[in-house]
């Protein structure tokens, strides 16, 4: 999977619970983003500033959070927890690991630590006017976020390849319950949960053996893969294609509408450039030639004509 920093990346199994986003692998939250969710996974927590969390935070691995954030809910971590200066944990904070702690940072309903606890001195208030002016010209931009995503980036490169599962909110996004909205693009890996009406900017492509619960909005074009269901209606200004076995509960409005001859439509359909059917053998040679262009591993194409 080719990732970017102005891509919303959710990844295979991933659930939006009622309360939780529950998934697998790392999690990186970029700056001034609001999630009405709680989140919890196997792997690691990385947030940026000024961030808001409505829900908790359970993770196996790492928690950091950089200043300025708030967490409305417990913290639980398996390992070590860095909060930055600024830092409002309203809940209880409870760790296995180390503490590190920022300059005035708030933790409403305590903390149990079982390893070292660091708690850094304030700073002289001259520094602190220095540090803060910095800030406000940097606007926002984390050393917490880009540290990890330096981790998984090619240098010199403006696109790079994550090899593991790994969950990414851009900056500026907000998940929200009934409502989300995300200035670039979306990508949902397969036998994933969404919930919620997702406004989306960019383009929107939903993988294999996916459930949306609520409407999706994009101003690019949308991809819906194969067994998938949409328990709303799809609104976009560009290309809408639906796969094989796909059903969708509503309407779907693009400037032009793909349809596999096996999807379900249970609603409108509205195309400016009209409808086309498309059988899964043309799917399939579609994803071919997809798979040439990207380079893609052909020794396995050639293994099935040989068999």
């Amino acid at each position: 999977m080719i990732f970017d920093r102005m891509t919303l990346i959710v990844p295979d199994d991933t659930k939006f619970e009622e309360c939780n986003i529950v998934t697998k692998g790392d999690v990186v939250i970029g700056n001034r983003c609001s999630i009405q969710f709680g989140i919890k996974t196997d792997g690691r927590i990385f947030i940026g500033e000024h961030v808001t969390i409505e829900g908790k935070l359970d993770a196996t691995g790492d928690i950091r959070i950089d200043i300025f954030s708030v967490i409305k809910g417990d913290i639980r971590s398996g390992r070590n927890v860095y909060l930055g200066e600024k830092v409002s944990v309203k809940g209880k904070l409870t760790l296995k690991g180390d503490l590190d702690v920022g300059d005035s940072v708030e933790i409403s309903k305590g903390f149990e630590a079982k390893g070292w606890i660091n708690i850094r001195s304030p700073i002289p208030v001259v520094i602190y006017i220095f540090i803060y002016l910095l800030q406000l010209l940097k606007m926002g931009h984390s050393e917490e976020i880009e540290k990890i995503l330096k981790e998984i980036e090619e240098k010199n490169n403006d696109a790079i390849t994550i090899f593991e599962t790994f969950l990414f909110i851009p900056d500026n996004t907000i998940i929200g319950i009934l409502k989300s909205k995300v200035d670039y693009n979306l990508n949902m890996g397969k036998k994933s949960v969404l919930r919620g009406n997702f406004e989306v900017k960019g383009n929107i492509t939903i993988e294999n053996d996916s459930i949306v619960h609520g409407s999706i909005m994009s101003a690019g074009d949308f991809f819906c893969g194969k067994n998938t269901v949409i328990n709303g209606n799809i609104t976009t200004d560009g290309i809408v294609k639906i796969e094989d076995k796909s059903s969708i509960f509503g309407n779907i409005s693009g400037n032009k509408i793909f349809l596999s001859k096996t999807a379900s439509i249970n609603g409108d359909l509205f195309a400016k450039e009209g409808v086309s059917f498309i059988s899964p053998s043309k799917i399939k040679m579609d994803e071919k030639i997809k798979r040439f262009e990207t380079e893609a591993n052909v020794i396995d194409e050639v293994k099935n004509i040989l068999e």
